[in-house]
């Protein structure tokens, strides 16, 4: 019996103070989804808040956004999403952070979903994340009182690309600043370049673009 996948979505639905709608990254669910859904993994999922996450980036006219859309199982269990109390840590291979905007603002300072990060981690399981999806990395530590970031490479959405979508002053904080100031290698490509890296267990992509080649890279790791 192969181990479940836990993925973590967003429950915060405001771009800060403008007013704007966000939500979780509709195509980095579904396309790293795809990927272990396909290769007979189990997905879970679980938010801040519990129940049904606000999406964001809802394009249908993605085929792979459609499948997982009209998957009756995986909307139900996207909609019914768990609150981190919930979760039995012992239950999962993997915690995958999805990004979206709103990840900015509920994922770094949520204690209960780094705790279940981190003992999925010392079990011997993966971290990933991909584009703003890795704010829920900033704080994890591990047993040692390290920071799970410090010393490995890291990628995740770059100032560069957070000045591009002028949100640079509306976001609580600079993702890429605050991972290296953890102590994270960081790595970038160019503007919305999939970029992808894995090490130690700990896999994480730069945007939109890199989501089904981080579901791949976890396939890969768990394939070890």
């Amino acid at each position: 019996m192969k181990k479940k996948i836990l993925f973590v979505v967003t429950s915060h639905d405001k771009k800060g103070s403008t007013g704007e709608d966000t939500g979780y990254y509709l195509g980095e669910v579904s396309h790293p989804w795809e990927v272990l859904h396909q290769a007979g993994y189990e997905i879970d999922f679980v938010s801040p808040k519990g129940g049904t996450p606000p999406v964001d980036g809802f394009d249908l006219k993605d085929p792979v956004n459609k499948e997982f859309w009209e998957n009756k199982e995986y909307k139900n269990k996207i909609d019914h999403s768990m609150t981190p109390s919930q979760v039995n840590p012992k239950e999962y291979s993997t915690i995958f952070y999805a990004g979206g905007h709103g990840a900015m603002w509920d994922f770094a300072d949520n204690t209960e979903l780094a705790d279940i990060a981190s003992k999925i981690y010392e079990n011997g399981g993966i971290v990933a994340g991909v584009c703003h999806g890795p704010a829920g990395l900033v704080n994890i530590k591990l047993n040692n009182g390290k920071y799970l970031v410090d010393g490995k490479k890291i990628n995740a959405f770059t100032n560069e690309e957070e000045s591009e979508v002028k949100l640079t002053n509306v976001v609580p904080f600079l993702l890429e600043d605050k991972l290296k100031e953890r102590g994270a290698k960081f790595e970038k490509s160019g503007l919305w370049q999939n970029h992808v890296v894995a090490d130690q267990r700990v896999i994480t992509g730069q945007n939109p673009q890199s989501a089904k080649s981080v579901g791949e890279a976890i396939l890969k790791e768990l394939k070890k």
